[in-house]
């Protein structure tokens, strides 16, 4: 997904928990009845286990004849994770995918050597009004998968793990946590899950990735002491079993996963191992040559030189 360029994430203040290594706190940028909040990469934190970017996207409301239109727009290198709280996405991409996303459900695009897509707002909607909320993330795909063949495969609700009592909903999008194993293939060793928590309830994290981090969506949770509100990041030190607790009610997105298996370079929408690469990913674009959407002509250009993630 391409965004308009979100402001630098700030750090956050100093807290108690030795535990927690870094605070990001996502800048909220209006782009015109849509908000964003990006919390990778940011100065302080370029990745957590595989991922590499994460925006939070909305609550925004959409009025009669708007929408969220993302033109066709070129990957490399990663999977695109796109999740919904609220609202519904047309997502169209280069291997003929059209197919709505709805919220509980997930869209898990892997753009190996190359793939285009875009986003938008139905037509239906657009003539009712809408809303949209939920997190697009990019996780870095290994070097050993990052030149594979491009695919794209959707996950209903039902098809994600989803664990529940004693105050507590947890669905597992990805990877082993909680003593669940969602379906979703992935490149290497992750974690993404949706927690929802009622007042005073708590959630306990084992520290079963070196790399972990929480980003709070809405209520109020507690970490041996320390309170933390809505849109933001927590970056855990590895090896500490976290417990998180809900002040008031709360829902955040737990992820993480094993170092990647070196550095990884992003410019625009394009992530790789390889500096060439991302120079090769460049030329075929501003030359034409990746798959084009079929029933979507339009088309982001190159930009000329942007600064590494924005999202023009």
């Amino acid at each position: 997904m391409s965004w308009h360029g979100a402001e630098d994430p700030i750090p956050g203040d100093r807290f108690t928990c030795d535990a927690i290594k870094t605070l990001i706190v996502p800048r909220s940028r209006d782009l015109g009845s849509f908000a964003v909040r990006r919390a990778l990469p940011s100065a302080e934190c370029r990745m957590v286990g595989p991922f590499v970017f994460f925006d939070q996207m909305g609550p925004s409301e959409f009025l009669l004849g708007k929408g969220m239109d993302v033109r066709p727009h070129p990957h490399i290198g990663l999977s695109t994770v796109t999740y919904l709280f609220d609202g519904e996405i047309m997502h169209r991409d280069s291997l003929g995918t059209a197919l709505p996303i709805r919220p509980g459900e997930l869209n898990w695009m892997t753009a190996g050597r190359g793939i285009t897509h875009s986003e938008r707002t139905g037509a239906d909607l657009r003539q009712s009004g809408s809303n949209l909320s939920g997190i697009q993330a990019w996780v870095a795909l290994s070097a050993k998968d990052e030149e594979c063949a491009p695919a794209f495969e959707h996950y209903d609700a039902a098809a994600l793990p989803t664990l529940t009592g004693e105050g507590k909903t947890v669905r597992l999008i990805a990877g082993e946590a909680f003593g669940a194993t969602s379906p979703v293939r992935t490149s290497s060793p992750m974690v993404y899950a949706d927690a929802t928590l009622d007042t005073g309830v708590m959630l306990p994290l084992d520290p079963s990735y070196d790399e972990r981090a929480i980003y709070t969506v809405s209520g109020v949770i507690e970490i041996a002491g320390d309170t933390f509100g809505p849109g933001q990041l927590l970056v855990f030190r590895p090896g500490d079993r976290i417990s998180v607790r809900a002040t008031e009610a709360a829902r955040f997105m737990v992820l993480g996963g094993e170092p990647m298996d070196g550095p990884r370079h992003l410019w625009w929408n394009f992530v790789s191992s390889r500096p060439e690469r991302i120079e090769q990913a460049k030329a075929d674009w501003r030359q034409a040559r990746f798959d084009t959407v079929p029933g979507d002509s339009e088309f982001i250009p190159l930009p000329d030189s942007p600064p590494p993630v924005r999202y023009p």
